[in-house]
């Protein structure tokens, strides 16, 4: 259970207070970037994984038997949703060859479209917190995590692309 509880909470950051998820998001992205700066995309993308398998594993070892809770203090689900989403801005970057250390904008980016979405629970985020059991727990801000990806590439674009123009 000390396992569990430790990667549940990613090692602390869950604790602080207020707004746990807020922290937790902030540590994620900030861990992501610098395994992007070091490690390179490859190592994001497995990380990820990882961490999203960690998590739902921890979230069934404390959550299995407290049915439709969701401890602040857990916040693994916002470090998977939060890589999930800078995955996108740092794919782009990859695949054009991009080494060194991504530029501001992507790390925020991911961070606050992220934010919104986990936040606001649109569509299948609303759907996957209600389901009131441990994989919830995770699903919603994966969810989050795909639509703020989604979002940080529809910014970009119009950023790169339209808005363009005017700069």
């Amino acid at each position: 259970m000390r396992a569990a509880r430790l990667i549940a909470t990613w090692f602390g950051a869950g604790l602080l207070r207020p707004a746990p998820g807020t922290w937790g998001s902030l540590v994620a992205i900030l861990m992501g970037w610098v395994i992007v700066r070091y490690l390179g995309f490859p190592a994001l993308v497995a990380a990820t994984a990882a961490v999203t398998a960690l998590g739902f594993w921890a979230c069934d070892r404390l959550l299995s038997d407290r049915p439709g809770e969701d401890p602040s203090e857990i916040v693994i689900d916002e470090v998977a949703g939060q890589w999930l989403a800078f995955l996108f801005p740092a794919a782009g970057f990859w695949f054009r060859g991009w080494e060194g250390w991504l530029p501001w904008p992507a790390p925020l980016a991911a961070f606050l479209f992220f934010r919104l979405f986990d936040i606001r629970k649109p569509w299948a985020v609303g759907r996957a917190d209600r389901r009131g059991d441990p994989a919830g727990v995770m699903l919603d801000d994966l969810w989050a995590g795909l639509y703020a990806g989604l979002a940080c590439i529809v910014a970009a674009g119009l950023w790169h692309g339209g808005m363009a123009v005017f700069r």
